[in-house]
């Protein structure tokens, strides 16, 4: 079964694209029309490909793996962290880090600084400081925690990144390129679709158009959670039950020495009757 329909996208305005004279031509398969100078995306396109990458993002997330979300537009920063959050993915909603993917270890660096400062708060060290001093402390650590709070749990490389508007996002979309990490993108028809590995070809502006496409990818990610918490507890069962067989057999084993051992004491304690 589909996890979106062609009507529901036609509803939520999907099928809307750029106009003509912004068009990239790369985007020509994807397209199905023009009218009145907008061109029409192909939504039975949309729904496959929507489907598609569903599958691929919900086997990650059943093997453990983590998917970024980068969306910076304003109009979509809530929808984007509400749906993250929703299931416990990393997302970047506010202006990307430049050298996030490609320097990570320094971003690293900066989200431990919030950890030390929440520490050193905590204990007191910064009692004895003035009031000038504690609050720049104080707005760096905010500062911090606006631009990487949400990655914060973020403690390697994604598996892949999920990009709203492939065009605005190009520097995330270069450096995952660059590390070779899979890249899944809403794709509007001013933008350039080869560089994305899982295309999702719809209007990257409108919020209902994001909102029932990210419903759908997300539900696939929860699937995939959810059926990697039941492997999990189902090979624990399994380990449990097969401790349990091994030390069966062990008693087994035990018992069958034991009984070894007791017969040539038989033996010897009915010669010594019979030599009586």
């Amino acid at each position: 079964m589909s996890r979106v329909s062609f009507e529901s996208l036609l509803e939520a305005g999907a099928h809307f694209g750029h106009l003509k004279r912004k068009w990239n031509p790369a985007m020509a398969p994807y397209i199905f029309m023009e009218r009145n100078g907008i061109h029409i995306i192909d939504l039975h396109k949309t729904a496959a490909m929507v489907d598609t990458a569903a599958e691929a993002l919900k086997q990650m997330a059943k093997s453990g793996k983590k998917i970024l979300f980068v969306a910076t537009k304003k109009q979509l920063k809530d929808i984007v962290a509400a749906k993250a959050q929703s299931v416990g993915m990393p997302y970047v909603i506010e202006r990307w880090p430049g050298g996030m993917l490609t320097n990570f270890p320094t971003i690293r660096k900066a989200v431990k600084k919030m950890a030390t400062i929440d520490r050193l708060i905590a204990d007191g060290t910064y009692s004895n400081l003035s009031k000038r001093e504690v609050l720049q402390i104080t707005r760096q650590r905010a500062k911090l925690d606006k631009n990487l709070g949400s990655i914060a749990d973020l403690t390697r490389l994604p598996a892949a990144i999920f990009v709203i508007d492939v065009l605005k996002e190009n520097i995330a979309v270069h450096e995952a390129n660059r590390l070779g990490i899979p890249v899944f993108g809403i794709v509007d028809t001013n933008s350039n679709p080869n560089d994305i590995d899982f295309v999702i070809p719809a209007n990257d502006d409108a919020t209902k158009s994001v909102d029932l496409i990210l419903d759908a990818c997300c539900a696939a990610i929860a699937e995939g959670l959810e059926e990697r918490k039941v492997e999990k507890v189902d090979t624990e069962a399994a380990e449990a039950q097969g401790d349990e067989e091994a030390r069966k057999v062990s008693r087994r084993r035990s018992r069958a020495r034991i009984n070894k051992g007791d017969a040539p004491k038989a033996e010897e304690a009915a010669e010594a009757s019979g030599e009586e």
